[in-house]
């Protein structure tokens, strides 16, 4: 098949002008011609185009873009494991962007007063108050909630990196047992799901068991929050879901 420049601006969300361009400059020429000379594409243009949008989304200026695409050497699907990791590492910068201004949210909502070297020690590159964020989107407003706020304003720089380490230490143990293999309903992962309760009362506010399996419900059903721990390993939310629940049932029984 073959498709009208009108079809590919469709396609591809490029504009006519782009298409021109391209092909004045020897990047995309059409495979072929209409009976009355208009451009019409091939399949293997479509993928070089897509290749070049690629690119070009990455930040790759057109010349290298050409001899990118031009290299006799060059397997298609190196070009596609290439842009793979390259999106991923861009992925990964821009969730470590958003990260950071989550952080600096929390921490004027939590009144942490810390100097701005201070809140990047400290934060690192996860989130400290993801237990207390979370509190607040279900629980805003409550008691619980406002004890977790007087217990925050009241923490220091030093208290601050006590929690960080504390979730670290967590989730490097808890991403190991799902690695492994563990089962949610096993005593390690039940011992770890236990943990983390402990730890959102010990820092933030009493968490009973069913309040707890309130948090793992969200942790599947709140895309934000099944991202976050499904970052850590794929799976995680759901595993750390049953665990919480095989836990409250084994301490509530």
């Amino acid at each position: 098949m073959s498709y009208s420049v009108g079809q590919v601006t469709g396609f591809a969300g490029v504009t006519v002008r782009t298409l021109h361009h391209y092909d004045d400059i020897g990047l995309l020429v059409p495979s072929g011609r209409s009976h009355a000379g208009h451009r019409r594409y091939s399949d293997a243009d479509l993928d070089r185009l897509q290749q070049i949008l690629f690119y070009r989304e990455l930040g790759f200026p057109l010349e290298e873009v050409a001899v990118l695409l031009d290299d006799p050497d060059a397997d298609p699907r190196a070009h596609l494991r290439r842009q793979h990791e390259l999106l991923t590492a861009r992925i990964e910068k821009l969730k470590k962007m958003a990260a950071a201004v989550e952080h600096a949210m929390e921490a004027r909502k939590m009144g942490i007063d810390l100097t701005p070297e201070e809140r990047f020690e400290v934060f690192g590159d996860k989130d400290p108050e993801q237990y207390a964020a979370e509190a607040e989107e279900r629980w805003g407003g409550t008691e619980a909630y406002a004890e977790s706020q007087r217990r925050a304003a009241s923490y220091s720089k030093e208290d601050w990196k006590r929690v960080q380490a504390e979730v670290d230490d967590w989730q490097e143990r808890y991403t190991a047992l799902v690695a492994a293999g563990g089962q949610p309903s096993g005593e390690a992962a039940m011992d770890l799901a236990e943990e983390h309760r402990r730890h959102v009362s010990k820092w933030y506010f009493e968490v009973p068991y069913e309040m707890h399996r309130c948090f793992a419900e969200m942790y599947v059903s709140d895309e934000r929050f099944k991202a976050y721990y499904d970052s850590m390993r794929p799976g995680l939310a759901e595993h750390l879901k049953e665990a919480i629940f095989a836990n409250a049932a084994r301490h509530t029984a």
